[in-house]
């Protein structure tokens, strides 16, 4: 493989979603056809090691065609494997000692930190102890999960949950982990396992387990191989979480940026444009920049205030909520006022019908539930009642130009779905609808809301069993900040403007990543193809 290579292209590929884990698999499902390293003919070939070969696969079946030199081999062929010791402490004999458990293994290495101790006698010594080069594969948890223990310590110990495989001469154990791990990955290793639910890797079928088999030479070049590109992949990693924080802290710093009015209102639409690119380098990065202009729309900080706008006060008349300043979640703009639900609408709430009547489900009106809630301008929905359940049922009319809203749901562990009726339509019982008293504001109401998703959000409660709600009285009590009437249509407008550029930016993100995507598939399948085949496949 060309490590210049992928140095060279790297900022191209690493675009593509998980580009260094697919480079580690693609790297070792090569070690295990025989396509990383060349073969050579004066290595000594894998059969002539065994013994008494059992080669179980016919070359018809083969899972893969391997190189000619290679052979398939069964792990009883070739391998002494036992099952720890099971722990009991009320029957366990002799001097404590350190062992490790399945929660020690992990894959290529071990985690020493929490290793604990049980006792063993003497005559169980060499038969649960562990030496250089033993072979530890997890017997449960993650079956199959495997490490070579390379340890110089000698006095530790194996539990019953953990395979000790002890390899004879022909089979380098760090390969035979390597060929354990591309067998798990492509789901080839789980035929061996027992169990509907809980799946196990029983001695039985750990001994069945067969896999391809190359000269101990060659072997030996593998390992050394791909001990070389994980280290390669280790690098290009590191250099990606650099570019990631690096390009999260300009997130970070533009987004503190953009809560300045001042910069805003100097030159709200050439900053954004200049600045939006650099800001959406990822699809998470896109979603916080819509929450982000939401937000400085409601905060007044996204267009300038006009003082000669006919101030909210004058549009809500009665229909304000009157704050001290002690309480004001924030300052308001020059013009603004405070509202909320319960005074900006009349609120309505929603019903199911019975569904042991079938002529309430076969009517021309649109029944919203949750499901429904994925657009801002509900023009129809999945369900639809007659004129009998709205008349017969819990089910209300709810005009076109009102608010709707989930207040029941798992949803609400996440996100507060707000859209408009763009038609008459009813609703089930885990939303909620404002009628405004004042049809012209409703584009800035379904705004407020979203810009609003935190502090809902912080209202939503929990049941035991993981339901989601959000009681009445505090979200329509909730503080709604409303702007002048002109000033929301310039809101509106701006907000518009900057989400169909957010929109644009994340389809030219989505196309970026595929062709980063095609990129990287284009430059592993050249590294494959781009072998001399003389060799089978062999990769420099």
């Amino acid at each position: 493989m060309n490590a210049q290579r992928l140095l060279q292209h790297f900022e191209r590929i690493s675009e593509a979603p998980d580009a260094v884990p697919r480079l580690r698999r693609f790297v070792l499902d090569l070690a295990v056809r025989g396509r990383l390293v060349e073969q050579r003919q004066n290595d000594e070939p894998a059969l002539s090691r065994l013994k008494e070969p059992k080669a179980s696969v016919q070359s018809d079946d083969e899972p893969f065609e391997i190189p000619r030199s290679w052979t398939w081999a069964r792990v009883a062929d070739v391998a002494e494997c036992r099952l720890g010791k099971m722990l009991d402490k009320a029957r366990n004999k002799g001097i404590p000692r350190r062992y490790l458990r399945n929660i020690n293994v992990r894959w290529f290495d071990f985690d020493l930190s929490d290793v604990m101790e049980m006792r063993f006698e003497d005559f169980e010594l060499t038969e649960f102890g562990l030496r250089h080069g033993d072979v530890l594969i997890c017997e449960g948890g993650e079956p199959g999960r495997a490490a070579v223990w390379d340890e110089r310590e000698t006095d530790i110990y194996f539990q019953k949950a953990i395979h000790r495989a002890r390899f004879s001469s022909c089979v380098h154990p760090h390969f035979f982990v390597i060929v354990l791990r591309v067998s798990a990955d492509n789901g080839d290793l789980a035929t061996y396992f027992t169990g509907v639910g809980i799946k196990h890797f029983t001695g039985k079928g750990l001994s069945a387990f067969q896999f391809p088999l190359p000269p101990l030479a060659e072997q030996h070049r593998i390992v050394a191989k791909v001990d070389e590109l994980m280290a390669l992949c280790d690098r290009l990693e590191a250099a990606q979480t650099e570019r990631e924080s690096r390009r999260d802290r300009l997130v970070a710093a533009t987004h503190a940026r953009l809560a300045d009015p001042l910069t805003l209102n100097s030159q709200p639409s050439t900053f954004f444009v200049n600045h939006l690119p650099r800001l959406t380098t990822r699809l998470e990065h896109i979603q916080q920049l819509r929450q982000s202009i939401l937000s400085l729309a409601v905060r007044g900080k996204l267009v300038p205030q006009n003082p000669n706008d006919d101030p909210a006060a004058m549009l809500l008349g009665d229909h304000k909520f009157c704050l001290d300043s002690e309480n004001e979640p924030w300052k308001l703009p020059s013009g603004w006022a405070w509202s909320s639900f319960n005074l900006i609408g009349q609120t309505l709430g929603g019903g199911t019908p019975s569904k042991a009547d079938p002529g309430f489900w076969t009517g021309p009106i649109p029944w919203v539930s949750p499901k429904d809630m994925k657009v801002d301008l509900i023009k129809d929905a999945q369900d639809h009642i007659s004129e009998q359940a709205v008349e017969r049922s819990a089910a209300k009319l709810i005009p076109a130009g009102s608010l709707l809203m989930v207040v029941r749901g798992m949803i609400l562990a996440h996100s507060f779905p707000t859209a408009i009726s763009a038609v008459p339509v009813t609703i089930n019982q885990d939303m909620k609808a404002i009628v405004p008293f004042r049809p012209e504001i409703i584009r800035m109401l379904l705004l407020v809301t979203k810009g609003l998703k935190p502090r809902v959000l912080r209202l939503v409660l929990r049941s035991t069993h993981g339901t989601c709600k959000l009681l009445t009285g505090d979200l329509f009590s909730l503080p709604l900040p409303i702007p002048p009437l002109a000033e929301q249509h310039r809101i509106v407008a701006k907000v518009d403007e900057l989400l169909a550029l957010c929109a644009r930016l994340e389809a030219q993100l989505t196309t970026s990543q595929t062709e980063s995507r095609r990129f990287l598939e284009a430059t592993l399948h050249e590294a494959v193809a781009g072998h001399d085949t003389r060799h089978e496949g062999a990769l420099q």
